[in-house]
């Protein structure tokens, strides 16, 4: 049985990699701040620590042992919501980080595998970009992240080995439907649900990879298990491009009642366009989505009417 230490379990992406650890027979313990996820998502068995990652104070209250990894999840994660609070933004994505950094050295901890975001490349020509091209973020939420990746590469000397994950746009079962300045899928959805109506903020032409999650969280525990992995920098989508235009008429499809949508205003920092170069993962993870995204759409819609249908209860 290994140790786990999974910052942000109480939020979408720790909370589905929390719980598959847990149903392997692992310990896992979480530090979460409960900022923009829920008590409630923090699977049964997971040791919970109510605190911020950026907090060093917390970092003596959580076991000190020899965890067998460390996953940082936690953090703002919102490009629109980083323009609120560049300083929080810092705090909570970079900061958190030097902290788990110093955290692992001091608990003997060799292995930190770290959600990065496709928002590091900033604006990109239209085709796959891989992870060797330049990035010149567009947001504070990109900064925080490009920073963080490299101050995973000078911690790197020291003996802690990381792996750092550019997440595209990661959608979803377990989603929070009511934070709507955060997950492009699950803001339409939850619009569609209550109002039948979607409101788009930019043009219907912008487009993203839309990666399942439960091919993400099969992303981070295949770093466990490829040593090449180590020291990498890898994106996590499908490859494939969608725009948002196509996104809203799978959903309404999918739906299958009448929905009305209108395309109004912008977002601070938001790309027009960006999908992913996979091949290195595949290579290095043997990653593999799959999920395609009519299959996705299917399960968290019948995820989010359940969801619905019990909270009306």
């Amino acid at each position: 049985m290994a140790l786990y230490l999974v910052t942000g379990a109480a939020g979408f992406i720790g909370a589905a990699l929390s719980q598959r650890l847990i149903s392997q027979g692992n310990q896992v313990v979480t530090i979460d701040n409960l900022s923009t996820g829920y008590r409630e998502n923090i699977p049964e068995g997971v040791e919970f620590y109510h605190a911020d990652c950026h907090d060093q104070s917390v970092y003596q209250q959580i076991p000190q042992k020899k965890y067998d990894a460390i996953f940082h999840i936690a953090g703002q994660s919102s490009g629109e919501i980083s323009f609120d609070d560049p300083s929080y933004d810092l705090r909570t994505n970079t900061e958190s980080t030097l902290h788990l950094l110093k955290f692992a050295l001091s608990v003997g901890c060799d292995r930190l595998i770290y959600a990065s975001s496709m928002s590091v490349y900033g604006v990109k020509p239209d085709r796959p970009v891989a992870e060797d091209e330049v990035s010149i973020p567009a947001s504070f939420y990109g900064v925080g992240k490009l920073a963080s990746e490299h101050y995973l590469r000078i911690y790197e000397q020291y003996g802690v080995r990381f792996t750092s994950l550019r997440l595209f746009n990661v959608y979803g079962p377990g989603q929070n439907l009511r934070n709507m300045r955060q997950g492009m899928v699950s803001i339409y959805l939850a619009q569609m649900l209550e109002k039948r109506h979607i409101h788009v903020k930019g043009s219907g032409s912008r487009y993203r990879d839309l990666v399942y999650i439960d091919d993400v969280v099969d992303a981070f525990l295949a770093c466990l298990h490829h040593p090449e992995s180590a020291g990498q920098v890898i994106n996590i989508g499908t490859g494939i491009r969608t725009s948002v235009e196509e996104l809203i008429q799978k959903l309404i499809h999918t739906y299958s009642k009448f929905v009305t949508c209108e395309f109004k205003g912008s977002t601070p920092g938001d790309l027009h366009g960006i999908y992913a170069d996979i091949s290195r993962a595949k290579k290095l993870l043997d990653f593999q989505p799959k999920f395609l995204l009519d299959q996705g759409l299917t399960q968290m819609l019948k995820w989010s009417t359940e969801l619905t249908s019990h909270n009306q209860k």
